[in-house]
This record gives structure tokens, C-alpha cells and sequence, in this order.
């Protein structure tokens, strides 16, 4: 027993030792960094809204070749495919029973004429009665009439082509019968140059950029707001600006939309009708836009936008967006974010709302970011509520 507070001591002192030690260790301890965020500082810029919608090329005018007159169709004077000039002839129809009509009514002419011409002298010395003047007068005028009208049908035996433009395959052939007022074309002429482009516009969008342009949240594009631009069915961006012509009064209650018309000079013939295209229509003027890079705008569970910014106390914010639509490699953002704002776009995953962080400019976005000449309206994903 006389051993006991010895051991007692010896627990004691290890126990004071291994204490010492543990406070030595917490005081060695570095304190916890803030973690290092990069960021963006955002600006308000001008930029013009553009909306992308598609359409079809249409001819900007249309002839279906018929004939006037009846008849064995003798030569095809065109090439298929080819380019005609208005007034050239296209056919030529048998016009042997037409010429000998038109005989048959210049003699009967010369005929009538020559009665009229001696019933007038002899009415003046009341050889002959009026009545049987006027009657002479009569037969005359119907007579220039019926030669009037054997001259048109012989010129009708000419099938002359009514426009200037691109003629297609023929649907007659030397020998063929065709007769006045048929259904079937003896051919179609289209003018392609310029050309018809019609595009299609939801209604809904049509009034939600009335109201912004209304409210003053966008303005109109200026002398160039009826400018079009086109892409073809290969991507490729027809090279020569088209013109707004004007738009439906009404909406098609099959699909909801209003179809607008555009002009576009074509003199390549590179546009042929029936072709898919997209149209980009200028539609207003953005004065003081936000747009965010892509990096720093994320998704919520429930898909809605959202960005962390850094607060004046260098926290971590939270900001719940209303992001409509992309430009180039920015969302263009409707609310949730503001000019001066310090929107996180590396180290994200490093942080949260309410942490404090340390600054920098951002790597990941280049250093001049600006806004696009054009933005196009497209569906780009959701709208954060």
C-alpha cells in the first residue's frame, strides 16, 4: 500500500504531459482560408434582338401557260427549264382554220363597207331611207367586229409566254390536241428573281414583343427593323438581305401562328421555290441588357437558372434567374442579376450561399466579352420563376 501515491503522481503527470501536448498541437493548428473564387463583373450593353423563325421560298409570281384558242399544237418553241422573256412565243397552234375565218371576215368587211359607204351618199338625196342607212351602217360595225375578232384568234395561235422567268417541263407535245379554257397548263412559268419568303411567327411571341416594346424594355431596331436575313437548308447564310413585305391579319387556328413575307432579290437563282429556310427578322433594341456567361449560370433541382454572385461583404449570394434565351456564349438575363454585379464563373464548386470568399478576375472567360450585334430569339431552355 506504501506504492500507491507513486502511481497516483505518475498517472497525473502523464496525464498533464499528454494535455500540454494536445494544446500545443491546436495552437500549431493554421486557422482555416477563404476559398478563391474567379468572377465577372457584369455590365449593361446594347444589343439587337433578332428572331429566327422558318419559312419557304415561294415564286414571286406565277403563270399557268393555257391556250385561248383550239387546236393541234404544230412546234414547242422553248426549252425546258429555261429562262423565257415575257411576250416570247412558246407554242405555235394550227392557225390554217383561223386565217381562212380571218378571210372570210376582211371580204365580208370590204363588203359591208362598200354598201355603207353608197347607202350614205344616197340617204343625203332620199334615194334610200334612213332605215335601210343604218341597217348598212349596222352590218358594217359587225363586221369590223367579227375581223376584230378572227385577227386576236390567229394571234392566239401564238402561245406567247405572259412573264419573264423560268419556264418548266411541258405538258403538251407536237400533235397534241388542247382546246380554250382547259384545266390542265400547258406549262408553268415562274419569276424567281426576286423571290417570295414566307416565315411563320408564333402569336403568343408576336404580343410578348409588342408589350416590351410597349413597356420601353426594347426599342424599335431603327430604319433597318424591316431587314431580313436568311440561312439555307445546308447551314449556310444566303448572301444578300431581304426585305420585310408584311405580315397576315390573322392567326391560322390550325397552328397559332401569323405568317409573315419577306422579298429577297435572287438573281442567281440560288432560292428555287418550295426550299426550307430560317429567317432572321431584327425585332427590336435592347438599350441596357444584362448578359451573363454561360459558366456562371447553373440549374436548380427543379431546372430553374441560377448564378452565386459575391456580395459587398465578399459573401456567396444565391440568385434565382429569368434567363429567356442564349447569345453566342452568354444568357441573356431578364431578371435576377444587374450591372455591377460579381458573378462567380470558377471555383463554384468550392463554395456556397453565405461563405466568404477571396476575389479575382475570372480565366475561364475572356477578359472582352461583348455582347453580339445581333441576338437571336430562340427557345434556349426554361425560364427560372
Amino acid at each position: 500500500m506504501q506504492f500507491k501515491p507513486a502511481v497516483t503522481a505518475l498517472v497525473t503527470a502523464v496525464a498533464l504531459a499528454s494535455l500540454l501536448s494536445g494544446c500545443k498541437e491546436e495552437e500549431a493548428a493554421p486557422a482555416a482560408q477563404a476559398p478563391q473564387v474567379g468572377v465577372v463583373t457584369l455590365q449593361a450593353q446594347a444589343f439587337t434582338l433578332t428572331s429566327e423563325l422558318p419559312g419557304r421560298t415561294t415564286a414571286y409570281r406565277i403563270a399557268e401557260v393555257r391556250p385561248q384558242v383550239n387546236g393541234i399544237i404544230l412546234k414547242r418553241l422553248f426549252k425546258e427549264g429555261a429562262e423565257v422573256k415575257e411576250g416570247q412565243q412558246l407554242y405555235q397552234i394550227d392557225p390554217a382554220v383561223y386565217q381562212a375565218t380571218l378571210k372570210s371576215a376582211e371580204a365580208n368587211l370590204q363588203s359591208t363597207k362598200s354598201i355603207s359607204d353608197r347607202y350614205k351618199q344616197l340617204v343625203t338625196e332620199q334615194a334610200v331611207s334612213r332605215q335601210e342607212y343604218d341597217t348598212a351602217l349596222a352590218n358594217r360595225l359587225q363586221s369590223e367586229a367579227s375581223l376584230q375578232t378572227a385577227q386576236i384568234n390567229v394571234r392566239y395561235t401564238k402561245v406567247l409566254a405572259p412573264l419573264t422567268g423560268r419556264i418548266g417541263r411541258s405538258n403538251v407535245t407536237e400533235g397534241a390536241l388542247v382546246n380554250n379554257g382547259q384545266v390542265d397548263a400547258m406549262a408553268v412559268i415562274q419569276q424567281l428573281d426576286p423571290i417570295y419568303v414566307d416565315v411563320t411567327q408564333s402569336s403568343v411571341e408576336l404580343l410578348e414583343l409588342r408589350r416590351e416594346l410597349e413597356s420601353g424594355r426594347l426599342q424599335k431596331a431603327g430604319e433597318n427593323a424591316a431587314m431580313v436575313k436568311l440561312t439555307l437548308e445546308d447551314g449556310s447564310e444566303y448572301k444578300r438581305q431581304g426585305k420585310l413585305e408584311f405580315s397576315e391579319v390573322s392567326v391560322d387556328e390550325a397552328t397559332g401562328s401569323v405568317t409573315l413575307r419577306a422579298v429577297f432579290p435572287n438573281p442567281d437563282h440560288t432560292l428555287l421555290p418550295g426550299m426550307f429556310v430560317h429567317a432572321q427578322l431584327q425585332a427590336g433594341v435592347n438599350a441596357a441588357a444584362i448578359l451573363a456567361p454561360q459558366q456562371g449560370v447553373t440549374r436548380d433541382l427543379k431546372g430553374s437558372p441560377t448564378a452565386l454572385v459575391v456580395g459587398p461583404d465578399n459573401k456567396v449570394e444565391l440568385r434565382q434567374l429569368k434567363a429567356s434565351r442564349t447569345v453566342g456564349s452568354q444568357w441573356l438575363i431578364e431578371d435576377g442579376l444587374k450591372a455591377g454585379d460579381r458573378l462567380i464563373t470558377e471555383g463554384l464548386q468550392y463554395v456556397k450561399p453565405g461563405v466568404e470568399v477571396k476575389v479575382s478576375e475570372a480565366t475561364n472567360v475572356a477578359a472582352k466579352n461583348p455582347a453580339p450585334a445581333q441576338a437571336t430569339d430562340k427557345a434556349a431552355g426554361g425560364k427560372g420563376e
